[in-house]
């Protein structure tokens, strides 16, 4: 079993470039199906989740050819329908993209529960919701189950909860049913703006992505064209926090700044530098750093993707912060983790009560979800002393050549086997 071994106290500095966002080339790679033709997707990053979506069209019957590092060739025009291999379907919460995708194009679809991350319940009622209210029938007794018997028919959507998983799935099946659907509350992350422009470049019409209402106007068929998947912003987020807590000074290039307002803003607040530019921020401290209240929010407001990380800085702090999750349940697991580190956390309901410490020290703990892994890094690289990090698995589904980038600004940091023989 691999691990993440950290000699922390080193503050880092030099230059970081950030890769694409995951959860933007999740949904675009499924939504390759429903294109059903020859797509180039780049800037995709090289993650484990992505590796698993890539797997599953390919399984599915799509040729799935490597460009280079970073881009790849994907022609759906072979999926075979109800071909979802359930294996690597029940792994990661994105497999369920394919329901839309696969329900745009067959008009039936069949997937397994799917996994990913344990942060409480994170229930799909919304994506149900959407494909009864454009005609399917859907069945969740043995997995997900979605099937019409006729052309899938535009409709309004009003979404109870602004989720992005619904939002993106409502918005494959929807691209090319009959009529126009409009999604009300729809999520207005980045990423599903990434989706719809990735549509939009196949044929598809859809307008109002990024803002509460979507407007997707069905079309006969999509066309395939190649595609740049945006860069990261919570990668990118990540390093802002990881030179914040180790008192150095990191540029971070290959970002689109406003999409970081929330983060930049909290650690302005804090007494952190915060340098922007076209395509890349700067993030130095001294490490005086002020203590904040911060509430996780729907984009645009703070992302919970952000919520373990920024728990880290906030233990830096001098005195009490609040920190309050209001988007996931059981956002705080990795709160124990910090505390064998030394922080001083109360958990009260969704409120993390943050005493600041003078330093962290170095313990084994694990990463216990994808955030959270990045949580145990920074707090690792903060502290004086060697820390171990176990079940690293999380923190490579979702991020690029970690140690590498880390290595290459100044961190000691090396993958190690339980024989602590040293990669």
């Amino acid at each position: 079993m691999e691990k993440l071994c950290i000699s922390g106290g080193k503050p880092l500095t030099g230059t970081v470039t950030i890769g694409g966002m995951k959860n933007a080339a999740l949904p675009i790679i499924f939504a390759t199906i429903l294109v059903n033709d020859v797509c180039i997707l780049e800037n995709l990053p090289e993650v484990s989740d992505i590796y698993s979506a890539l797997e599953i069209v390919r399984r599915m019957g799509a040729g799935v050819e490597k460009i280079d590092r970073f881009t790849y060739r994907i022609d759906t025009r072979t999926v075979r329908s109800n071909s979802v291999p359930l294996d690597l379907a029940r792994i990661m919460r994105g497999s369920y993209y394919v329901l839309g995708a696969e329900l745009g194009r067959f008009g039936r679809s069949h997937t397994a529960i799917p996994g990913g991350c344990n942060l409480g319940a994170r229930p799909i009622d919304q994506h149900i919701k959407g494909f009864e209210a454009l005609g399917a029938t859907v069945n969740c007794t043995n997995g997900i189950s979605c099937y019409t018997d006729k052309p899938l028919e535009g409709t309004s959507i009003y979404l109870d909860v602004a989720s992005v998983g619904a939002t993106c799935n409502i918005m494959l099946a929807a691209a090319t049913a009959k009529g126009m659907t409009i999604i009300e509350n729809a999520a207005r992350e980045p990423h599903i703006v990434d989706l719809a422009n990735f549509l939009n470049s196949c044929g598809a019409d859809i307008t109002g992505a990024g803002t509460e209402d979507i407007k997707i106007r069905g079309v006969e068929s999509l066309h395939g064209g190649t595609y740049a998947i945006i860069p990261d912003m919570i990668e990118a987020g990540t390093y802002m926090i990881a030179a914040a807590a180790t008192k150095g000074d990191l540029t971070i290039n290959n970002v689109i700044p406003r999409h970081l307002e929330a983060t930049t803003r909290k650690l302005l607040e804090m007494g952190v530098e915060v340098e922007e530019g076209g395509d890349y921020v700067r993030v130095s401290s001294d490490g005086n750093l002020k203590r904040a209240r911060v509430k996780t929010d729907f984009y645009p407001g703070f992302p919970t993707d952000m919520n373990p990380q920024f728990c880290v800085l906030l233990c830096l702090a001098e005195g009490e912060s609040r920190l309050t999750e209001s988007v996931m349940d059981s956002r705080f697991k990795y709160t124990d983790e910090l505390i064998r580190m030394g922080a001083d956390i109360t958990i009260q309901g969704r409120d993390a009560i943050v005493q600041g410490i003078d330093s962290f020290r170095p313990a084994n703990v694990r990463a216990v979800d994808l955030r959270a892994g990045a949580a145990m890094v920074i707090a690792a690289l903060s502290a004086d002393g060697t820390t171990v990090i176990d079940d690293i698995y999380h923190i490579q589904r979702g991020y690029e050549d970690m140690v590498g980038k880390l290595r290459a600004v100044g961190a000691d940091i090396k993958i190690i086997n339980d024989d602590i023989r040293a990669n």
